[in-house]
Order: structure tokens, then sequence, then C-alpha cells
């Protein structure tokens, strides 16, 4: 995983009405906590940002005042409707440091013909050194017969990524297509005609 170097502002203004104003000037708020270290309250570039969190995991070098923070999104909250990103929580981590982090499952492969793959668990959790986190976890379905599973130890782990899940964990379920049901025939259909009005 690459780091993402962005330039960061010390936020002195706090509040709902300093964050509006953060937002109009294309800034994000955010903190940067960790390490026992006091909260760094922080205005990161909005463009920038954005960009750098649409990688799982992400890690990002904020250069504050000159000095430089590692750190790792742990929480990011975004509007509802317009999906902007509102603020971000950091974790600062350290090289060499080891942390817990969800990743994305990728199905890799194609199951057997005439099944399906239904996937149970989007991402698992592992431990994994801060500075070579994967973006993302393969599992392979190829060939895979209707009834099999695939199970928390048949996800290929890169080099130092270890699970924090019971490796019995199913991670895929292989079954047959689900077959439609017939539609019921509508009220209007299945109602008796109307009798023929008595001369």
């Amino acid at each position: 995983m690459s780091e993402q170097k962005l330039a960061a502002e010390v936020r002195n203004e706090f509040g709902k009405g300093a964050a509006r104003r953060a937002r109009r000037n294309a800034q994000i708020p955010a903190v940067i906590y960790g390490h026992g270290a006091e909260p760094l309250h922080v205005l990161l570039p909005q463009k920038a940002t954005t960009l750098a969190l649409r990688t799982s995991n992400a890690l990002l070098t904020l250069d504050v005042d000159g000095a430089e923070h590692l750190a790792l999104a742990k929480d990011i909250q975004r509007d509802p409707i317009a999906q902007i990103i509102e603020h971000v929580d950091l974790l600062t981590v350290r090289k060499g440091e080891k942390v817990h982090v969800d990743v994305n499952i990728h199905v890799a492969g194609e199951v057997a013909a005439g099944a399906v793959f239904d996937l149970e668990e989007f991402t698992v959790l592992v431990e994994a050194d801060a500075t070579a986190l994967p973006e993302t976890l393969t599992i392979n379905v190829e060939g895979r017969e209707i009834g099999e599973h695939v199970h928390a130890t048949d996800i290929e782990l890169p080099s130092g990524v270890s699970l924090l899940i019971p490796e019995d964990t199913v991670i895929a379920t292989v079954s047959a297509p689900a077959v439609a049901e017939p539609e019921a025939e509508t009220a209007e259909a299945a109602a008796p005609s109307a009798e023929t009005p008595a001369e």
C-alpha cells in the first residue's frame, strides 16, 4: 500500500458553524489521536482527502506545520444524502507497528456450472503491519460445487497478515440458483366475471 501525503492545518475553531465554514473553504475537519498524545484537531484539503480515502485502510502522511504524522482513517463521517466527507477520525501509527483492520473480500474464479455463490462475509478482521495493509483479501471459488463452503482458512493471506477471526468462519457458500416462484394470479384475473344484468 502506498502512502498518501496531505498537507493539514491546525484547527482552532470548533462547532457546527466552524465546520460549515471549513467545508465552504473546501476543507474537511479531522482529529488525529493515539499513542497517548493529546488529540490534534486539523483541517484537511477536501479534494485530495476524498481521493485518498477511496482506498480502504488508506495510510496517510499528514504534514502539520512541518511535523509529519503517519495515520490511518478509523472513522469517516459522510453526509447521508450528498455523501461528502464531513469529518475524519485518524489513528496515529508507527512504521513496524501491528494494527487491527477490516479488509474487503475479493472473489476470484467461477463456480461450477449450475451453481452460484453467496458472500457471507464482505470484510474480515486481520492484524498487519500499519505500513503494509492489504487493500483486499482474495478467496478463489473456481470449480466449487453446490453445497461447498469457503472458509476463513481458504483466504489467500499476504506475508505478515494474520486472521483475527475463527478459522472455520464461513466466508462464502455455493448453492443452486434460486427458483423464482410463479407469479400469483391477480385478483382481477381470479375474480369471477360479473353476471349479465337481468332484463
